[in-house]
């Protein structure tokens, strides 16, 4: 396992991280929460990622019950939260200075920890001025309950404004962002936040770098019974792969497996090191709800060499959506 520093910060979290994204409280519970946690710290993984929004917080409950058994050094760890989705009430949700202390609280208790490494605005409310977002988020740094502040899916321009308030108020900016990114997605991190890296120092804690499972090629075939498109309340993923474009996507996944069988990497391993060679990635978040799934990705580190230039140039021919680099006027 090798380290990367989270963007321009001082803070170096591991290649590979561990999410608890639609596992946690919902397929992963108790002993094998601990289990799966124990082997990802053990191989050299030091971040963990969680939200308020995952599983009503019960992913958050469980998270904290295994760092609670566990018993590590709290300095030895990186742990996580994002708000936007608390409840049903009108303050519950989105990013006013209300929530947003509110759900820091609720998160810390959660998760059995004193403060939060990380904290993310889960998505971006419209709502509520980008301002009063980032002088919440500057409060609880200053407290003490976060050390660093950060965004999921927002816009560059959305990043860029909040970057502009923290430095005319002479306040604590984003240090980090949480987007999509796989050989699907690669809009935001490879283009739209090309210069945000420089004048940011913007780090990227990236998620879905399997995108839902398709890009480990389980899915070339049929649908597995157990697999993720087939949970209760995933039916908009299941539709999405099921459209025309899913499909022609899927298409591309079978000729990426190809590649893959011919340079000795599971496709699995090919999605998760394509990921890794981007520079501007601080981290790519895994998840697993078996120990069985955790090992194999974690095996992915063995095989970097493999990825070469003119293999990710296959790569980019084979899917066809290299994005443009931004204009430069």
């Amino acid at each position: 396992m090798e380290y990367r520093r989270l963007g321009k910060s001082g803070l170096k979290v591991s290649e590979f991280s561990f999410g608890s994204w639609v596992t946690f409280g919902k397929q992963v519970d108790g002993s094998d929460a601990v289990s799966l946690m124990a082997h990802a710290y053990d191989n050299g993984i030091n971040f963990f990622d969680n939200a308020e929004g995952y599983e009503s917080g019960n992913s958050e409950i469980v998270m904290g019950q295994a760092l609670k058994t566990l018993g590590w050094s709290r300095d030895s760890f990186v742990v996580s939260s994002k708000v936007f989705w608390g409840g049903e009430k009108p303050t519950q949700r989105g990013l006013s200075r209300k929530h947003v202390t509110d759900a820091a609280h609720a998160a810390l208790k959660r998760l059995q920890v004193e403060y939060l490494d990380l904290y993310f605005c889960h998505r971006p409310d419209i709502d509520t001025p980008i301002e009063e977002t980032v002088r919440a988020m500057h409060d609880l740094v200053t407290q003490g309950k976060v050390l660093y502040w950060g965004t999921s899916e927002w816009s560059a321009q959305q990043l860029t404004e909040a970057y502009a308030v923290a430095r005319d108020l002479r306040i604590t900016p984003p240090t980090m962002e949480q987007p999509q990114y796989n050989v699907f997605e690669r809009q935001k991190v490879e283009a739209d936040y090309l210069p945000l890296y420089d004048l940011m120092g913007l780090g990227t804690t990236i998620w879905s770098p399997l995108a839902s499972g398709i890009l480990t090629g389980k899915y070339n075939k049929d649908t597995p019974n157990d697999s993720r498109l087939n949970l209760p309340g995933y039916e908009w993923l299941k539709e999405k792969w099921s459209s025309e474009a899913g499909r022609a996507q899927l298409g591309k996944v079978r000729e990426l497996t190809v590649l893959a069988d011919e340079i000795g990497l599971s496709m699995t391993h090919l999605a998760l090191l394509w990921c890794l060679s981007n520079r501007n990635v601080s981290t790519v978040i895994l998840g697993a709800s078996r120990k069985s799934q955790l090992e194999d990705n974690l095996a992915a580190l063995d095989h970097k060499s493999k990825l070469t230039p003119e293999i990710l140039a296959r790569i980019d021919e084979i899917i066809g959506n290299k994005p443009s680099p931004p204009q430069r006027f």
